[in-house]
């Protein structure tokens, strides 16, 4: 299955953004499934469990089915009605956990690893989800850039900042690795949902910006990054709104953020380079967050 290769696309004159919504699956975490799945030691008729947002899970059912794995996925009850559908048309045991409550998903599935043997993806805590994105989403940005942004000098400005949601913080720590590894001058700006500032300090709480604010910083380094910017459930929603009517592009909430909290960032900063966002997945997964 063909993963990634992914374009990068004009959003403003200061702003790309990475389509990973033209993922097989659907969403820019067919790559640390497909990368991880191609690194573990697996037998056709091996179950994989993992906890999700519903992403991930998405990904994994999808490859499992195409690989001949069984697939568990466990997953807080609040996610969206479409996420829970499209696991259950790839074949996946779908067994849902308390709103909102990703201690309580991640535990009941490393408990059930444990008890039954299942094999597990680990994409919490697992420095392969960090290293996939250095190697491909950092390496395939690099790669597109429009003409003169890769060299930072006078004339070349180059990326001035990444700007994301992290819901593992694979993407983003992938991409802050790349950004250390060229010695880059770009910030790295973590996104989170208003409703739960954990990274910032806050308290964590329900939220609608499904697969970005988990709960817990995850992989996430925060020595590591320069800036954290908070937007809410509705300004996520009514931006990702806007981008289907105004640009023709149909992606989900949590793009809707990390769109809306890039524009903020250069409105107050107005950078000599670009910005690159990602936008994460395909919105159709989202039309019941909108009734």
């Amino acid at each position: 299955m063909q993963v990634g290769n992914t374009p990068l696309i004009k959003i403003s004159d200061k702003l790309y953004g990475k389509l990973e919504s033209v993922n097989p699956g659907g969403s820019i975490k067919d790559r640390p499934v497909k990368y991880i799945l191609d690194r573990m030691d697996l037998e056709k008729g091996d179950t994989i469990i993992e906890a999700t947002s519903g992403n991930t899970g998405i990904s994994l059912a999808m490859m499992c089915a195409e690989r001949g794995y069984k697939c568990i996925i466990v997953m807080p009850g609040d996610m969206s009605e479409e996420r829970k559908k499209m696991l259950k048309y790839f074949g996946a045991h779908l067994i849902e956990v308390g709103a909102g409550d990703f201690d309580e998903a991640i535990e009941a599935k490393q408990s059930m690893a444990k008890k039954y043997g299942y094999k597990e993806l680990n994409q919490f805590n697992n420095p392969l989800n960090i290293e996939c994105h250095y190697k491909t989403t950092f390496e395939e940005i690099i790669d597109n850039l429009p003409s003169g942004h890769m060299i930072q000098s006078v004339n070349y400005p180059g990326i001035s900042a990444f700007i994301c949601g992290t819901g593992t913080g694979g993407t983003l720590m992938g991409l802050q690795r790349g950004v250390e590894d060229y010695e880059l001058d770009t910030k790295i700006i973590a996104v989170e949902p208003l409703e739960s500032p954990v990274m910032s300090g806050g308290e964590k709480g329900l939220h609608g910006i499904q697969g970005i604010g988990d709960g817990s910083k995850f992989l996430v380094d925060l020595k590591k990054l320069d800036e954290i910017i908070t937007i809410s459930t509705e300004e996520a929603k009514e931006r990702a709104l806007r981008l289907a009517k105004e640009k023709g592009l149909f992606v989900g909430i949590s793009a809707g953020a990390n769109v809306l909290a890039s524009e903020q960032w250069i409105e107050q900063n107005n950078p000599d380079g670009i910005v690159v966002t990602i936008l994460c997945d395909r919105g159709e997964r989202y039309f019941s967050c909108y009734e």
